[in-house]
């Protein structure tokens, strides 16, 4: 037997308050909206096994040590995008490989300790993945916006 979900206007001020500190016990969530803890946990995990929560990580790459951020559009040739973008995928510094479409075929997104790491790993790794026609980088000077709005678009507030 399933059971349609439904949110109530408790799991909406759970959830706001999961989204505002992602690390908040259900102690102080309960704290905050006058509640139980035991209250938010079992609200929490009902929300999660209904598939309407997940809680997602979201970190600061500086906070890691990678104070360089720098995509990187790829034009491919004589080989399929997703055979390049798998074999690019595998260097500890791409941390993320996409198929996409218009001008480049593949775009990722490298994350370095030190810019001075860069042209080595153009010219000593990523160069040598066969199917690379060319590759144009454009580095990161800063972060605008760094995070996950799950919030269906309907609700978001318009800056």
């Amino acid at each position: 037997m399933s059971e349609t979900f439904m949110f109530d206007e408790t799991d909406r001020k759970i959830v706001e308050q999961l989204r505002q500190n992602g690390r908040a016990t259900n102690q102080q969530i309960a704290e905050s909206l006058n509640l139980i803890a035991s209250t938010v946990s079992t609200r929490i995990r009902r929300m999660e096994d209904a598939g309407m929560l997940r809680v997602v990580a979201v970190s600061d790459f500086a906070v890691h040590g990678y104070n360089v951020v720098i995509h990187v559009a790829i034009q491919v040739s004589g080989r399929p995008a997703l055979d390049v973008a798998e074999d690019l995928a595998v260097f500890s510094e791409v941390f993320a490989a996409h198929l996409v479409t218009g001008s480049y075929e593949v775009s990722v997104v490298l994350t370095l300790r030190d810019i001075d790491e860069l042209p080595s790993l153009i010219t000593d790794k990523l160069s040598k993945v066969a199917g690379i026609k060319s590759m144009t980088p454009a580095i990161g000077l800063d972060i605008v916006r760094y995070g996950l709005d799950t919030a269906p678009v309907e609700s978001r507030r318009l800056a």
